[in-house]
């Protein structure tokens, strides 16, 4: 059994400084190395400036911040960061329960491509946010001020182009959207580049799920409940599906059965961080393992969040963050097993 930490890092300020803490933050750190291992040499630039100009030029700024942070140009850091044109990824899993009241989910992944970040940033030009890192600019899964939560679920690399990937188009709805409707619509019209998943919930009782591939954006929308997992259930997308769900089947059967009864917020946080779990995963060498747990009471503006096989719980109001009331949490502590 090996040791998984998580930093936790605080940010206000503009996009450009956020950036440069991040990037000050990353020198010297092994990440760094992995990224550059799994993302192209040189992007096209100019079409993701498009992209981002047009839903989030905010993130721009935040590129140019780390790239003077990590004193590289800011081609390199848009290589490294922006989550455009990335080469595809295999595997990973993550489970979802979205109700009116609250949203937990597990991420399950492999270590070796995991940021070991929790940050929760409030930048001049975004909303406030909260969320787990991927490839530093992106977030597995977050929070918003407004009370939007979302996260990624993989699908398939079936029809994969260049495009957008999953964990950037999250943070730019954490960034920029108040509401599911909104967040649907953006994720209708950006140039995704696999087929993913996305869970989301709001402060006004929507929840949704949207199936998105390279080519096709779907809709489920539910009333009280609604699980997520990794395959597509729409008819028009089944076919992108991976050529075995029997996994995936199988949890989204026990989230379903598990929405009928009367859960607590607190009971579900627990069922899904809970080693025995059906949710819970441990095979990390087939980046198929349970990294985090994430939960949000749309009641109480309550986070509830933990590494996995940890007895560690960040468990904090994140209204009061977004008011100014620092959490004095700087590292999360989790243990995963290893052969």
């Amino acid at each position: 059994m090996s040791e998984l930490l998580v930093n936790v890092i605080q940010a206000r300020d503009t996009s450009f400084n956020i950036g440069y803490k991040f990037g000050k933050h990353l020198k010297n750190n092994p990440l760094l190395t992995v990224l550059d291992s799994i993302t192209r040499p040189e992007i096209d630039y100019n079409s993701l400036k498009s992209i981002f100009s047009n839903f989030a030029p905010h993130l721009l700024e935040e590129i140019d911040g780390l790239a003077c942070g990590l004193e590289i140009s800011t081609m390199k850091s848009a290589s490294l960061f922006s989550g455009y044109d990335v080469p595809k990824t295999e595997a990973m899993g993550c489970s979802a329960i979205i109700t009116k009241d609250y949203y937990v989910r597990n991420y399950d992944f492999s270590p070796a491509l995991y940021d070991g970040i929790f940050s929760l940033v409030q930048s001049e030009s975004a909303f406030a946010t909260a969320g787990y890192n991927l490839q530093v600019l992106g977030r597995h899964d977050g929070i918003n001020q407004e009370g939007l939560v979302i996260g990624l679920h993989f699908v398939s690399n079936n029809g994969y182009s260049k495009g957008v990937s999953p964990w950037t188009a999250i943070r730019i709805v954490l960034d920029m959207f108040s509401s599911v409707d909104d967040a649907i619509q953006m994720l209708k019209e950006i140039p995704h580049s696999a087929c993913y998943n996305f869970s989301l919930g709001d402060n006004n009782g929507n929840i949704a799920v949207v199936e998105a591939s390279p080519e096709t954006v779907i809709v489920r929308l539910g009333d009280s409940s609604l699980s997520c997992v990794n395959h597509f259930q729409d008819e028009t997308l089944i076919n992108k599906n991976r050529l075995s769900i029997d996994g995936s089947v199988k949890r989204d059967s026990y989230l379903q059965d598990m929405s009928t009864e009367n859960i607590t917020h607190q009971d579900m946080f627990e069922n899904f961080k809970d080693k025995s779990s059906p949710l819970f995963f441990t095979d990390y060498d087939n980046l198929f393992g349970t990294l985090h747990t994430l939960s949000y009471s749309f009641q109480n503006s309550r986070i509830m969040t933990t590494i996995a096989q940890s007895n560690q719980i960040l468990d904090f109001n994140f209204e009061d963050w977004v008011k100014g009331e620092n959490i004095t949490a700087q590292m999360l502590k989790g243990k995963i097993d290893t052969v």
